[in-house]
């Protein structure tokens, strides 16, 4: 199977997606959860990423924003992914099994990965298949 070429035209968007139109609300709840789960202060994370205690509370209180360079050190601080304070569990990427599988793959030479690339772009458009019949044929299999 050959690899879709870079320029080529994104696949049509799932029916059943529901783009989140405002995940900013989301970012101070996990950002306070995240450091509730850590055990740590407000004063105490805002010394480890070097900022002002009324800052931290601003943004856990959403009503100011990080930059990315504050993102990355509270990322740093609470141990965790950029993406798991800016994003909600299924807002992106895929699931940790999947991750660990892919971050496995990107150890392989070249060839195994074209082959992996190969199998994965079959797959996904056999699904893809699977399912506009489905939708076609009046209901939507999982």
């Amino acid at each position: 199977m050959q690899s879709l070429p870079f320029n080529a035209s994104p696949p049509p968007p799932d029916p059943g997606f529901v783009a989140r139109t405002d995940s900013r609300g989301d970012f101070p709840e996990r950002l306070a959860a995240r450091r509730k789960e850590r055990g740590l202060t407000q004063q105490a994370l805002a010394d480890r990423i070097g900022g002002h205690v009324q800052q931290l509370k601003r943004y856990e209180a959403g009503s100011s924003q990080p930059t990315l360079e504050v993102i990355r050190k509270l990322a740093t601080a609470l141990s965790v992914s950029s993406d798991q304070l800016l994003f909600g569990k299924d807002e992106r990427g895929p699931d940790y099994d999947l991750r660990l599988q892919f971050e496995a793959v990107s150890r392989f030479d070249e060839e195994e990965k074209r082959v992996v690339r190969s199998l994965l772009e079959g797959m996904i458009l056999k699904h893809e298949a699977r399912r506009r019949q489905n939708v076609r044929n009046g209901g939507e299999r999982k």
